[in-house]
Order: structure tokens, then C-alpha cells, then sequence
């Protein structure tokens, strides 16, 4: 199964960065396409977007600055199918995105994605102290999976902060 395009140019207002595709994804070639997926919901209820976009207008978010990528590229079932020699290659990739298209923000969508590219063990929600790449601001948000057991509301409060940052920016 091929891995999906990216969504990504310079000077973004946020980059999302996911673990990887899921099956879903991958079959479809648009980014979050997993029904269980509460992704463009989060972003419609926490006020990053004005509707709530479907999975197929995923690159329509370019229009309004947001771009999507992931850490590792293959689609998988679960992100506990992927390789640390994935995200080893993953990482190095995804930093020299970073760099070269130098988003504002890079939200990552899930502490673990973030733990794997920072290689840091503790994290926090929200903006961080340090970010890796100079004038990047990293930002950790939860993931948008079905499978994550926080309370919708709680997920959109966190995504929230990305709202009150966009618009001071």
C-alpha cells in the first residue's frame, strides 16, 4: 500500500504531524480518513476551522495555512506496527521538512509522536519549553484517534490553544 501525499509549503501557520497513515488512509490517499478518526471535528469544535472538512478536502486546509504530514509514512493497523529503524528514518525526514518549510507551529497529533522526534521521555500538552528546530514552535496535542480514552471536550480544549496562538500570530 503506497503511503499519501503529503500537505505541506513554507511558512505554514500549522503543520499536523501524525504517527503514520492508517489502513484507511492509505486506501484512500487523504490524511485522518478513518471514520473513528475525530480529527476534523477537533479542529472545527476547538475553532481552527469554520466547518467541519471532510476526509477527501484535506488539502483545502493549504488555503488556510495547514499542512499535514507524518512521522513514518507507511499505513499500518496501529502505530505499534512500526519500526524503530522507521522512525529513526522518519525522524531525520520530518526534521528536514521542518526546516526547510518552517511552519509557525508544528502541532504533533499524540505525545508519542512527539516523544519519537524529540526523543524526549516527558511531555507535556501544549506548547513546549524548547522546541527542536530554531523558530519552530512545537506544540503536543493528543491524539485524534477513537482509541485515545480522554473526553472529547478535554482533546478540544488542548487544540484550543492552537486558536488563541493563530490568532496573536
Amino acid at each position: 500500500m503506497d503511503s499519501i501525499l503529503d500537505h505541506i509549503k513554507k511558512d505554514l501557520k500549522i503543520l499536523f504531524v501524525g504517527f503514520n497513515p492508517s489502513i484507511r488512509s492509505g486506501e484512500s490517499g487523504h490524511h485522518y480518513a478513518n471514520p473513528n478518526n475525530r480529527f476534523w471535528k477537533i479542529l472545527y469544535q476547538s475553532g481552527l476551522t469554520d466547518q467541519i472538512y471532510r476526509t477527501y478536502e484535506d488539502y483545502k486546509l493549504l488555503e488556510i495555512g495547514y499542512g499535514f504530514t507524518n512521522i513514518v509514512s507507511r499505513p499500518t493497523k496501529a502505530a505499534d506496527e512500526i519500526t524503530k529503524d522507521e522512525y529513526q528514518a522518519g525522524r531525520e525526514e520530518l526534521m528536514r521538512k521542518i526546516r526547510q518549510y518552517k511552519p509557525k507551529i508544528v502541532c504533533f497529533v499524540g505525545k508519542g509522536v512527539y516523544q519519537e522526534y524529540s526523543k524526549r521521555k516527558v511531555v507535556s500538552w501544549g506548547f513546549q519549553d524548547q522546541s527542536i528546530v530554531p523558530g519552530v514552535t512545537d506544540f503536543v496535542a493528543p491524539s485524534s484517534s477513537g482509541l485515545v480514552r480522554m473526553k472529547l471536550d478535554e482533546i478540544v480544549a488542548i487544540y484550543s490553544l492552537l486558536t488563541a496562538a493563530n490568532k496573536t500570530k
